[in-house]
């Protein structure tokens, strides 16, 4: 069954396969029983060294756990279990100076489970085997670049041909070594043939042909993300293809790929080409989209740039590409030059993997700067439940006071504080008093929040630890935060 991506999918930065390690005769590593024929096909994202008794905790999975076995545990399989349960990708045991072989046990665990094994000799120290694997994923990464600008480069020169859109799609099929198909709207691909058809209303193919399997699933997934209020993008794998689906321009049509085995490059190059084929099929009037950021340039305003919408504007934080982030929600309409995406989209967006996202009310174009608070209040939400999506809500405390008495409380309470400690409180009330993550979200140290929130407490006056005092705090910081002058970014 098909299914939209998961926060769990593969991370952005290309791995590091297990056989490159192996291969490295300075580290000496050595693959054991529970390495089996799987280690060369492992990828590595990162590497973490713990000498806990249960170290998955920490692991956000992917990684290739160092170990000296300093605590390990008399029940060498539950360990392995819950290591494999939290998606580490490789065991690495270092022999000396706790032990002098590794485990047999451990080794039995490993091969029980499918986790590969991996010794580390005495002489090679776990940060030789970190900064190998640090150097290699830098080293794939500036490839996968490399690879996705040239990409970019021979798909904008395809959509310039006479006949664009087969000949991009060909391109992206052909980038991607695999198979590409544009549904159109209200379109039920009829085959591989449909690709013959004149115009916009047959399907066209490019690439290599799939499996009936494939092509099945392919099809079922077009249809789905096709249809009224199908998902943002969908994902499917079938007969050892991996498929996936875009919509292009919130009007029915579909882009589809099939990749035999996907890498970290093929999302950001499909959905580059699925901007390109947006701009080519949709049929737009003349006062949106390419059109609209025509007549900004020219001197326009919004309102007379767009058409009537309504528009939902998205602020969103990620991991992830922007210009991939605005094909999936089938906009061009895209500001990715500060710490927060901005976007512009007329189709209301769902959850999407990589990014949380606060999106505004619909907003007609006279209403887009309301509409633009109210998806950066809606991120911060997001950001502080901890949740992929967060919309913009009516009423609530907010239509129960005075909009100017409110501003006029949460200026005279907030009054003792720098901007800088007023920007530690919003962070530390968001992540509910966590000082980690209140830290990582300021690229500060913990200890620096603690000196920051400690001072607010003597400043103000206030006990933070009751939850009263911190309501009223958080209600003046979003009373302010609404105001186009506030200190609050």
């Amino acid at each position: 069954m098909p299914a939209t991506p998961s926060a769990s999918a593969t991370p952005p930065t290309p791995g590091v396969e297990l056989a490159a390690l192996l291969a490295d005769r300075e580290l000496g590593l050595r693959a054991l029983t529970g390495a089996g024929e799987r280690a060369p096909a492992v990828a590595v994202h990162a590497v973490h060294a713990s000498e806990m008794a249960d170290p998955s905790p920490y692991l956000l999975g992917g990684e290739l756990l160092l170990t000296a076995g300093a605590q390990l545990e008399a029940d060498a399989d539950a360990y392995v279990a819950r290591l494999v349960a939290a998606g580490a990708a490789a065991l690495g045991f270092g022999v000396a100076p706790v032990y002098e072989e590794v485990p047999p046990e451990l080794a039995a665990a490993c091969a029980r489970h499918g986790l590969p094994l991996l010794e580390v000799p005495p002489r090679t120290p776990f940060t030789a085997v970190a900064r190998t694997v640090w150097r290699l994923m830098a080293e794939a990464r500036t490839r996968e670049l490399r690879r996705v600008t040239e990409a970019q480069q021979s798909l904008a020169a395809a959509a310039a041909r006479p006949d664009p859109v087969p000949a991009l799609l060909r391109r992206l099929a052909a980038t991607l070594g695999g198979h590409a198909t544009l549904l159109p709207a209200g379109g039920q691909d009829p085959g591989r043939d449909a690709g013959q058809g004149t115009g916009q209303a047959a399907t066209r193919h490019a690439g290599r042909d799939l499996p009936p399997e494939a092509a099945g699933a392919l099809a079922a997934l077009l249809t789905r993300v096709g249809a009224p209020g199908g998902p943002a993008t969908a994902t499917d794998a079938a007969a050892g293809w991996q498929l996936t689906a875009y919509p292009l321009g919130g009007e029915g049509q579909v882009l589809g790929v099939a990749v035999p085995d996907r890498t970290p490059g093929d999302h950001a190059i499909t959905a580059i080409a699925a901007v390109l084929l947006t701009l080519l099929t949709t049929h737009r009037p003349a006062g949106t989209e390419a059109g609209a950021l025509t007549r900004l340039l020219l001197g326009g305003s919004p309102a007379e740039a767009l058409g009537p919408g309504p528009w939902h504007v998205v602020h969103a934080r990620g991991t992830g590409d922007p210009q991939a982030l605005a094909a999936a929600l089938g906009t061009v309409l895209v500001d990715a030059r500060g710490e927060e995406v901005r976007l512009l989209a007329e189709r209301e967006p769902g959850p999407l993997p990589g990014w949380r996202l606060g999106v505004s009310a619909p907003a007609d174009p006279g209403a887009l700067a309301g509409a633009e608070a109210q998806a950066r209040r809606a991120l911060r939400r997001a950001e502080a439940a901890r949740a992929p999506l967060a919309r913009h809500t009516a009423g609530g405390l907010d239509a129960l006071l005075d909009p100017a008495e409110a501003l006029t409380h949460a200026r005279e309470l907030l009054a003792p504080l720098a901007p800088e400690q007023v920007r530690t409180l919003r962070a530390w009330l968001a992540h509910h008093g966590s000082w980690d993550r209140t830290a990582a979200a300021l690229g500060v140290h913990r200890n620096t929040v603690r000196q920051r929130v400690a001072r607010c407490t003597a400043l103000l006056g206030r006990d933070l630890d009751d939850p009263d005092t911190r309501m009223e705090l958080w209600f003046a910081l979003r009373t302010l935060d609404r105001q186009d002058n506030s200190p609050v970014t």
